[in-house]
């Protein structure tokens, strides 16, 4: 049996990339060196909609040190159209003409010796507009809306007749619910640096597509792939914001005009217009049941904001649609068109907005029923997707919500609203479902293994801040029977096999998989050539039997030291490169892999079940009696996803995600000059987002649950699933302190005054 020092999943694990971070040593994107470096700088417009009748750029050019000015006139031609996030995705255009779609859009960019001479010459740029008069959000005048067309990533679930179950239901609920527009604001800024070495140029940006931003960067210049490669070793941070830029191929295109590297740094408020963002949205949610608490009837209309050219939609009504027991189902979706920057995807992208309109709305019912809320969910819990009949995978909600009940001391609650108090304090006490599909997809990986028991792993991974390398490590050195620190990791760089996008929590899925595979061919050569040679102490044995452990190849009765064994397959190092193809993958998978292009299973995809991770969600809320002060003093959260490869970074990756669901939920709003369709609190000074003092006690459980259907190491995402449904268990505990509903996030002092 493996001794106390072999290494299996779910064990906490520092990550091997820590003194790196903490020491300052770890080179993210603008920290790579590059020789004699010119310095862009961003020209943004000053509206929101029309077109650019005229730039005068002799100002700007008159500042010493300037080298160039790009603009629609000199380079508009010079690339092909800007990347797309999605299929249904058209976004907004920069440099490529004169059509101005969205405020803070890049109109100019300004390339000089030096950073300052670039940032003093861009605000030299004189710029006449044809002015027209914007549409900011919903109900603005000017606005275009429209269904959204499903595809086969999103549709709108619909069984039954839900018109004739809601009328005949005893008991119902018919809210509206809002969601506001929330940016990513990673502590890494958005940076490129190009540098062209003849016909190959390499690109230092922060990605969570390595594969993506190199194909679609090619595509944009009209060159092969194989010329083009992107690094990105860490990531400060990204929530969906690191995939695609707009601007990626201008700064390529001034560095291919000046002979010379180009370093752009755009400031933070320039980060608000040039990437995406989390669209608002509003629901009409519809909920009849019999006076048992079973539902009858779900009802769940969205409405998504989007750019004029965009179709880009998140659609969560195909996890809402999921979540409970429920034979008559109707959903759909809505696109809204204003002159707005296109949004994206944002840590997760449906789960978040939607499910705050459906647990809400459970809560609602739950109150109108005098149930208690957990009970509501236990009476319509389900181990099948209610819209097609799929078993889900494995389904262990119940369970969250029972351990976090138990921890948070849900017992305890007095379910009438203000009837618990501090002195001068309301309590209140909410919960919620959390959920997320679990995804997986094709991936590569190259793996080295030596004589002295040294290993490495090469993938084009992501190390976003969710612990990548030390995931791919622990995977190594547990099928490989080493330590973690015999384990090097090589990711973040195109040149190298590709996985897929760090986005749908696949990523521990994806990597670890392939991972697993070319450690197992190694193992699997190794027992074979023991197994056939004559001076083999395994001589004519079955390879299945022998394992890996400790640097020794181990059978039942014998044992050999891992040099000698690999002796018999290479004379050096063996090398093993591997591709994974996760069952149900469509025809051509690695193909699109190779492209740049993910092609996820998963989630409600899988034509044998439905593939959910789990949890729930438990809040504290004390509000002043008379000032209105919110305070969350504590949350005892539970999730439920699978296999946990490291449960230090897991711990964390849950964590962070609830601290955020808070941060959406109280804080988080980006507002809105209506009548410019201007941002306004575009700066971590007015953009609302916690700090210490607003960090409750935040309890972490890891519901053990083994699921041999959802992938053959069973494991599920965790990236995403800690902020869902946060944001709804604490509208419930206000509904529980004060008695009065708030259906539109986020929760300000003034909403309850």
């Amino acid at each position: 049996m493996p001794d106390d020092t072999s290494v299996h999943f779910g064990q906490p694990q520092q990550r091997i990339d820590g003194r790196a971070k903490v020491t300052g040593a770890a080179r993210y994107a603008s920290d790579e060196e590059v020789a004699d470096p010119a310095f862009a700088y961003l020209v943004t417009s000053t509206i929101a909609r029309g077109r650019i009748k005229r730039m005068d750029l002799d100002a700007a050019k008159a500042v010493p040190g300037v080298l160039d000015i790009l603009t629609h006139e000199n380079v508009g031609n010079q690339a092909a159209p800007p990347p797309q996030m999605d299929p249904t995705d058209k976004p907004t255009e920069t440099l490529e003409s004169d059509r101005i779609w969205h405020d803070g859009q890049i109109i100019a960019i300004v390339v000089a010796d030096s950073f300052e001479a670039a940032r003093e010459a861009s605000h030299k740029v004189q710029v006449i507009y044809a002015e027209e008069r914007p549409s900011a959000t919903f109900d603005s005048p000017g606005t275009t809306s429209e269904v959204r067309k499903e595809t086969a990533r999103s549709r709108d679930p619909k069984i039954g007749d839900f018109a004739g179950a809601y009328a005949a239901a005893p008991m119902k609920v018919d809210a509206r619910y809002s969601t506001p527009t929330q940016h990513h604001n990673s502590l890494e800024l958005f940076s490129t640096t190009c540098i062209w070495d003849g016909p190959r140029l390499t690109v230092y940006e922060p990605s969570q597509t390595m594969h993506g931003n190199k194909n679609n960067l090619a595509t944009q210049l009209k060159i092969d792939p194989s010329l083009v490669r992107c690094v990105s070793r860490y990531v400060g941070g990204a929530f969906g914001s690191k995939s695609l830029a707009a601007h990626t191929v201008w700064i390529a295109i001034a560095a291919r005009r000046l002979g010379r590297p180009v370093k752009l740094v755009p400031t933070r408020d320039q980060g608000f217009t040039i990437r995406t963002y989390r669209a608002e949205t509003r629901h009409h949610l519809q909920l009849g049941a019999g006076r048992d608490g079973k539902l009858i009837a779900l009802r769940h209309e969205g409405w998504e904001l989007v750019s004029r050219p965009s179709h880009f939609n998140v659609s969560g009504t195909m996890s809402t649609a999921r979540m409970y027991a429920c034979p008559n189902i109707e959903t759909k979706v809505n696109l809204v068109h204003a002159d707005r920057n296109s949004p994206g995807f944002m840590r997760a992208p449906p789960d978040t907005p939607y499910m705050f309109a459906l647990e809400s709305a459970m809560d609602e019912l739950a109150v109108a029923l005098n149930m208690d809320p957990i009970e509501l969910r236990r009476i319509n819990d389900t181990q099948s997707d209610p819209t097609n009949g799929k078993p889900f995978s494995s389904r262990s909600l119940m369970q969250c919500f029972d351990q976090a009940a138990e921890r948070f001391g849900w017992h305890q609650r007095n379910p009438r609203p203000g009837s618990m108090r501090d002195g001068d304090w309301l309590i209140g006490w909410g919960c919620a479902t959390s959920c997320y599909p679990s995804n997986i997809g094709a991936a590569a990986a190259r793996l080295s293994l030596t004589a002295q028991g040294k290993a490495s792993v090469a993938l084009a991974g992501h190390e976003i801040g969710t612990g990548a390398y030390t995931l791919v490590a622990i995977t190594a050195a547990r099928t490989l029977g080493l330590k973690v620190e015999d384990i090097t990791v090589t990711m973040g760089d195109s040149d190298l096999p590709p996985v897929p996008i760090a986005g749908g929590s696949n990523n521990a899925a994806s990597t670890s998989h392939v991972t697993n595979m070319a450690c197992q061919e190694a193992r699997a050569r190794i027992a074979a050539a023991a197994v056939a040679a004559g001076d083999s102490p395994f001589h004519g044995g079955k390879p299945a039997e022998l394992r890996l452990e400790n640097g020794t190849l181990i059978g039942p009765h014998a044992s050999e030291p891992l040099a000698k064994a690999l002796g018999r397959v290479t004379g050096g190092v063996l090398e093993i490169y591997s591709e994974f193809v996760p069952k149900g993958s469509a025809p051509g998978a690695l193909q699109t892999l190779y492209k740049g292009v993910p092609a996820f299973v998963g989630g409600t995809s899988r034509e044998d079940v439905t593939a959910f991770a789990f949890g729930a969600q438990f809040v504290e809320i004390r509000i002043h009696r008379r000032t209105k002060e919110l305070r969350i003093p504590r949350v005892v959260s539970a999730f439920a996803a699978g296999t946990i490869v490291n449960a230090t970074t897991a711990r964390s990756q849950f964590m962070g995600g609830v601290i955020w669901g808070l941060s959406s939920a109280l804080h988080e709003k980006t507002e809105l000059d209506l009548r410019t369709a201007r941002y306004i609190n575009d700066n971590f000074a007015d953009y609302h987002i916690p700090v210490n003092a607003d960090t409750p006690s935040v309890e972490i459980i890891m519901v053990p649950e083994e699921d041999t259907r959802v992938n053959p190491l069973g494991i599920k995402g965790i990236g995403e699933i800690g902020i869902v449904g946060m944001n709804a268990a604490v509208a419930n505990a206000v509904y529980h302190a004060t008695g009065k509903r708030l259906r539109d996030m986020p929760v300000r002092l003034e909403d309850l005054l």
